[in-house]
């Protein structure tokens, strides 16, 4: 069945190019690999008998080969990057246990391998090979509900301590799938010691007659056997819970996935194996979202619980420490009014929306928005690219570009900009640039997509902080349990060796506890001869802010200037900078856009610098204040990726890396993660040897979070359900939480 035509359908961009307007700018960027889609069962299958024909006898013909080359042999391809040079390998043949078997090339530089045991890795060979290639896949990712253990009995494929046995092979005693429960993060705003506090909360629905509630997402108790555990970072560490797991019918069930469009559903998911599926909609029936209007439902939530807020701040308010806009979120200063957080979702015109998507921000809002009642907020950036459009003159053609490249149920969330509308809002000659790598202009989204989140926050002063999000990343688990932990956790960390632990990777394998880390931070702080950072860094043509000129600081109460080391400095301090990535010294960090910094005299030297690739981060509105004053008033900019970091850098507000849980594809061993991941100054993720070099960059292709990785869109697209028809398989995957970028496409019809 084909679904609705909700707008026009555009050719989607590819991941880097799709802010990209030129082909200069293009090849300063890593060149794409696009993986292939699976040939499924279903298109074997299909109406097409030339095609049946085509593909039956090449599968056959294929099987044959393999089978007299090497019967009882597991094929399996791997992919080789093309920075890989195999022109000078001959095929080769080994035969020992645990070895592979190479059995041809194909044209498009795929080698064929078999292997013949559980702990092979790729004996491929090359001059420039990375490391990661030596290591063999993990199979703990794509097992399924039929091997579910309680999380006391988990015993995952990776790591694994010295002489601790395999999970695999696996030893099933199937009795039949468990029944998924309602998870919800959310406090008990019901309970006495929530409502003893703050204001009781009034209960949100999807309809205006308050008949249809909001949908509970649903969990298993237990982990798969086998599934790895994140190579970096950690959910407990955070307080995100680790001992259940979602499905895609739990995850997506309650928001349209695996009934069809004539029950209001969104079809995808119908395709896929189902067993056990109908207890999510068992207390809600399946939800019809056919007319649906999200901006209605939000904004009816946020009325009816608007006396839980604190007040709006003036537009042109700096924050303070001491200020009602940066107090705890839920230690209030008043202990009775909550602030509230906009998740701001980066979009434009041209983006090929799928069914799939629309589920993905169905949850967002239910869980962010309308089941915390009103605390946070969903809306959707649109860059407009043509800037001859009159998205302000005239509202039918602001209607038009909505109707066009936005489904309708979210038209309500939208805010329309764009790059001429920066032009006029931050006029003038900004000076000349160190470096511009790109050649784009300094207005263009793709050097400055900061400027428009700094414009949407100085018109909506309702928001404390801004959560600055992308479409094509995924969150497998509860938004509100992932924003509200991050949050919390940042809080808590001391400003103490802030910057220094923020600048690596923690790999809970190999640095131990956190506190182990910490401590290490501490000594190799001491070892580098360097200063550890504490409030506002100084540097040669510094300007300072006008609450600089008027005697005001950054820096938290408790942070005593004459202890530095104090432990206790920061604590309990919001963050002003969240982000999900190491805040790395881009200074000869090989990154390609460290340099691209604008508007300061470059007689000087250039000023220093932070960064954390991907734009996912946490703002909050005095960041975001200090941003728009730099940009305005003193005309001052970097590439986005570094302006945010390098602006708390440079006043001494407080930035946190977060470490939520990343995964590799393969068996590193522990040592090499470090390496790899924090082979750069210092032992650190900056400087010469970083991880983002263009020369490293290849060493996030097989994580789940990298703007390059293809393993998260191979692990998305599993879990949603391709390749599942093997009838000795283990049912469908079931995943404890975490992030997943980028994710370009879900389902093979996609790509057509």
């Amino acid at each position: 069945m084909e679904p609705p035509s909700f707008l026009t359908r555009s050719k989607s961009d590819d991941s880097f190019s799709s802010i990209l307007s030129t082909r200069e700018e293009k090849s300063f960027l890593p060149a794409p690999v696009h993986q292939k889609p699976k040939i499924r069962v279903r298109t074997l299958l299909s109406h097409c008998l030339y095609r049946r024909v085509i593909l039956w006898s090449a599968g056959i013909l294929f099987l044959l080969c393999l089978a007299i080359s090497s019967p009882g042999g597991r094929l399996r391809r791997e992919r080789i990057l093309e920075l890989v040079d195999f022109s000078h390998q001959d095929a080769s043949s080994s035969g020992g246990e645990g070895e592979v078997t190479t059995i041809g090339k194909d044209t498009e530089g795929v080698v064929f391998v078999v292997s013949t045991g559980d702990t092979q890795q790729v004996q491929v060979q090359g001059e420039h090979m990375p490391t990661w290639l030596r290591f063999r896949h993990l199979d703990g990712f794509f097992n399924g509900l039929k091997a579910l253990v309680p999380a006391s009995e988990h015993v995952p494929e990776y790591p694994r301590k010295s002489g601790a046995a395999s999970p695999f092979p696996l030893t099933l005693s199937y009795t039949g799938l468990p029944t998924p429960t309602p998870y919800v993060p959310q406090p008990d705003y019901k309970s006495s010691e929530y409502t003893s506090q703050y204001h009781a909360v009034e209960k949100c629905y999807l309809d205006k007659e308050r008949k249809i509630p909001v949908p509970d997402l649903y969990a298993y108790n237990g982990i798969v056997q086998g599934e790895p555990e994140p190579a970096m970072g950690s959910r407990s560490l955070l307080g995100l819970r680790d001992d259940v797991c979602f499905d895609r019918f739990g995850r997506y069930g309650p928001y349209g996935l695996g009934y069809g469009f004539e029950e209001g559903g969104a079809f995808v998911g119908t395709d896929t194996e189902q067993e056990g599926s109908s207890t999510v909609w068992e207390k809600t029936g399946k939800i019809n979202f056919e007319d649906m209007d999200w901006g209605d439902a939000q904004t009816r939530c946020y009325e009816s619980n608007k006396k839980r807020f604190v007040e709006s701040a003036a537009p042109t308010k700096t924050a303070t420490v001491s200020s009602k806009l940066h107090q705890r979120s839920f230690l209030r200063h008043e202990r009775q009014k909550i602030s509230r957080t906009a998740v701001v979702i980066r979009a434009y015109v041209g983006f090929q929306w799928t069914q799939h998507t629309i589920l993905n921000f169905r949850a967002l809002i239910s869980e962010l928005s309308l089941k915390s009642g009103g605390e946070y907020a969903v809306h959707f950036l649109l860059h407009v690219r043509n800037n001859n459009e009159a998205i302000w003159a005239d509202p039918m053609t602001a209607q038009r570009i909505l109707d066009e490249n936005i489904p309708r149920e979210f038209h309500g969330l939208c805010t329309l900009w764009s790059e001429a509308q920066m032009r006029l809002y931050y006029p003038g000659r900004f000076g000349g640039s160190f470096q511009n790598p790109s050649g784009g202009d300094i207005h263009g989204v793709y050097r400055s997509a900061h400027f428009p989140l700094q414009h949407f926050a100085m018109q909506h002063p309702e928001y404390e902080h801004f959560w600055n999000w992308e479409l094509d990343m995924r969150w497998l688990g509860d938004y509100y349990e992932l924003f509200d932990r991050l949050g919390a956790w940042a809080r808590e960390q001391s400003r103490n060796e802030l910057w220094e632990r923020s600048a690596k990777y923690y790999i809970p394998s190999y640095h131990g506890s956190w506190d182990d880390f910490a401590s290490l931070v501490h000594n190799e702080t001491l070892n580098s001869g360097r200063e550890a950072i504490y409030g506002p860094v100084q540097f040669p043509g510094r300007q300072p802010l006008r609450s600089e000129l008027r005697g005001e600081s950054f820096m938290p109460s408790n942070c005593d200037p004459n202890n530095k080391s104090d432990p206790e400095c920061g604590k309990g301090e919001e963050a002003d900078l969240i982000t999900l990535n190491p805040l790395f010294d881009t200074e000869n960090s090989g990154w390609v856009f460290s340099t691209d910094v604008t508007g300061y005299k470059r007689s000087l030297p250039i000023p220093p610098r932070r960064c954390s690739i991907i734009t996912a981060s946490r703002l909050s509105r005095r960041l975001l204040n200090v941003m728009h004053e730099e940009t305005w008033r003193l005309k001052h900019t970097m590439f986005a990726e570094m302006y945010p970091a390098t602006m708390a850098l440079h006043h001494g507000l407080k930035a946190v890396y977060a470490p939520h849980p990343v995964y590799l594809d393969r068996e590193w061993e522990i040592e090499e993660i470090d390496k790899a991941f924090n082979g750069g100054r210092d032992h650190t993720a900056g400087g010469k040897g970083s991880p983002y070099d263009l020369n490293n960059e290849h060493n996030h292709k097989g994580s789940s979070w990298y703007y390059n990785s293809e393993f998260a869109g191979l692990l998305w697209r599993r879990w949603l359900g391709e390749e599942e028809e093997r009838g000795d398989g283990t049912g469908r995957l079931c995943l404890r939480s975490m992030l997943v970028h980028p994710i370009k496409w879900e389902h093979p019809s996609e790509l057509d």
